[in-house]
């Protein structure tokens, strides 16, 4: 049997479909929740005679047209089924009682992206709780995790929760949806109703792909998230949505690049390499420029880095996103003392905390980063407890 993922299990197994006769459901999905047919998610499930009563879309919209960060999505009557599409990225970002009302089964069909500040872990334990609370059943139809096994960054610290980090887990988790509804319901000790329709034939530390399934299509599940290239370098690149440089939004490489006008990217660059060559390994780094047409910097010549692991020699093990980022960061900080590098904005819903803290769950990496004394090794050191812990803790919850 050639790989399958969970949709695409449920479709096949006649046990399954039996199982959700006469259920009145509704479909947690975006534009990449598609079939091996490359069939959405939402259609193929209808045509199988499943009583889809409501879709609901997480942020950037179920049809995945909204470019940024804070632009909500309306509610809507689907044009095709004639069902109502509820916006969970608006007025409400958890499910309330009124939304779930006549439901007793919630198909959950996100593709992730592998990186705990992606919003759709926050959608999926919101579910889980409104679930829980409201005597629903939930099936989670498991996918790839395009950033692998890999863990990278610090683990966020009780008390900085936020719609970007609900749980104390590193920054690249390395679990699949379906994992981490599993570690989610355990760890928030929930009564869920979950199950999890597993992949077939999924092999996350494959050399091939490395997590990815290189025979289906990508899809981005959020406008900015157009390639897998994208998806391994989140963990680290999402970092500059909290700081005063690009991460190309605007250019059609986003959240591959760091960039700013007159950037002295070259001598970052060497100052970290110079530091902790490690944190520069495994990808290709290539200096280079660009202008982007809206967001941070519009119009402006940004100098710059691209990062490619869409090369021969790339080292899916050794590549680390978070310390590349942060360490460029640092070796900016250290270069340039008095540059002004933590924006100050409303973000994702926080109004009393600086950006760079509610991404990565704590103010930790921004006093390593201002600090001119503390040096690399150290912030390494702290970096690896954080990641042996979790490599530990997640170990009961591999399913593949």
């Amino acid at each position: 049997m050639s790989f399958q993922t969970g949709i695409d299990q449920l479709l096949n197994s006649e046990d399954l479909l039996t199982q959700l006769k006469n259920r009145s459901c509704a479909l947690v999905a975006h534009p990449a929740s598609i079939t091996y047919e490359y069939t959405h998610s939402l259609d193929a499930l209808i045509r199988k005679g499943c009583s889809i009563k409501k879709a609901f879309g997480p942020q950037h919209g179920m049809r995945g047209d909204k470019q940024d960060n804070m632009i909500e999505t309306e509610d809507y009557l689907d044009s095709r089924h004639q069902i109502p599409v509820v916006s969970l990225y608006g007025a409400h970002r958890k499910p309330t009682e009124e939304m779930l009302a006549g439901i007793d089964l919630i198909l959950f069909d996100l593709q992730d992206v592998g990186c705990r500040i992606y919003t759709y872990i926050t959608t999926l334990l919101y579910f889980l709780e409104a679930c829980s609370e409201n005597d629903i059943e939930i099936w989670v139809l498991d996918r790839p995790n395009p950033a692998g096994r890999p863990i990278d960054g610090l683990t966020l610290i009780k008390g900085e929760e936020s719609f970007v980090g609900c749980a104390p887990i590193p920054t690249r988790h390395g679990l699949t949806i379906g994992e981490l509804a599993n570690w989610l319901v355990a760890h928030n000790a929930l009564s869920t109703n979950l199950k999890v329709i597993e992949m077939v034939n999924y092999a996350p530390e494959s050399p091939v792909g490395h997590g990815w399934s290189e025979t289906r299509p990508w899809i981005n599940p959020s406008p900015n998230a157009n390639s897998i290239n994208m998806a391994r370098c989140f963990a680290g690149t999402v970092l500059l949505e909290g700081v005063n440089l690009s991460e190309g939004r605007g250019t059609t490489i986003p959240l591959e690049v760091i960039g700013a006008p007159h950037l002295p990217i070259n001598e970052m660059l060497d100052l970290l390499n110079n530091q902790a060559n490690e944190w520069t390994q495994g990808v290709y780094l290539r200096t280079c420029y660009f202008e982007p047409t809206f967001h941070k910097f519009q119009g402006e010549m940004c100098a710059g880095l691209q990062i490619h692991t869409d090369i021969e020699s790339y080292a899916h093990e050794t590549f680390k996103p978070y310390r590349l980022i942060a360490g460029l960061l640092k070796a900016l900080k250290l270069i340039q003392p008095s540059i002004n590098l933590w924006r100050n904005h409303y973000y994702e819903y926080e109004h009393h905390r600086l950006p760079i803290d509610v991404i990565n769950g704590g103010s930790e990496l921004r006093f390593w980063i201002d600090n001119g004394q503390s040096d690399f090794d150290e912030f390494d050191k702290r970096l690896t407890l954080d990641e042996k812990a979790w490599k530990s803790e997640r170990e009961a919850f591999l399913i593949y």
